[in-house]
């Protein structure tokens, strides 16, 4: 696997922000690390599709203890698509979700995910979901930027995960991108 440094960042790299709920951020924040991956083939990205909730996320989790991002990218690729990971691009960008802390000595949690561009190997390999994957119906597939958006605007307007109002302001600033030539095939 190759991996380039953390400073390897894409030319305008895109940084959301927002709230669920009424959150104090002024207290103290627990932040929890994770990184996501930006798969692309032509002009489809590697998604993970829910058959519970019907919204796409991209392939990630959590760092763990001592984990590189590129060991937790691999980690997640594999456990969740099948996938090998051969190289960590540039980072595109980041979010941050507040919500109400619930842990004692908190005010916020806040979720930061780190969405870096991967290239990964052309077989894919029975995934190895997680039991609350399994759960939700977890699935990878391949899936054209626009009709990843308008699946993921359509189950925003019920009830839905807080992660996919994240993933859908993703899926919108890759969708400007695409638009004005930035996110191409050549990228």
């Amino acid at each position: 696997m190759t991996t380039h440094s953390s400073a390897s960042c894409w030319p305008d790299p895109f940084s959301l922000s927002f709230m669920h709920g009424e959150v104090l951020t002024d207290g103290r924040t627990l932040e929890r690390l994770t990184v996501r991956a930006v798969v692309r083939r032509d002009d489809e990205l590697l998604l993970v599709h829910s058959r519970v909730n019907g919204d796409l996320m991209f392939p990630g989790g959590g760092i763990e203890e001592g984990e590189s991002h590129a060991a937790a990218l691999a980690r997640e690729l594999l456990e969740e698509c099948g996938a090998e990971l051969l190289e960590v691009g540039a980072l595109l960008g980041e979010t941050r979700e507040y919500r109400a802390a619930r842990e004692p000595g908190f005010d916020a949690y806040c979720i930061r995910s780190l969405y870096y561009l991967c290239r990964i190997g052309e077989q894919l390999v029975a995934p190895q979901p997680q039991p609350y994957e399994i759960r939700l119906g977890f699935v990878p597939g391949w899936f054209v930027l626009d009709e990843a958006l308008q699946t993921n605007k359509t189950q925003l307007a019920g009830p839905c995960p807080q992660w996919t109002a994240r993933e859908t302001r993703v899926l919108a600033q890759l969708q400007r991108w695409h638009q004005q030539g930035i996110f191409d095939n050549g990228s």
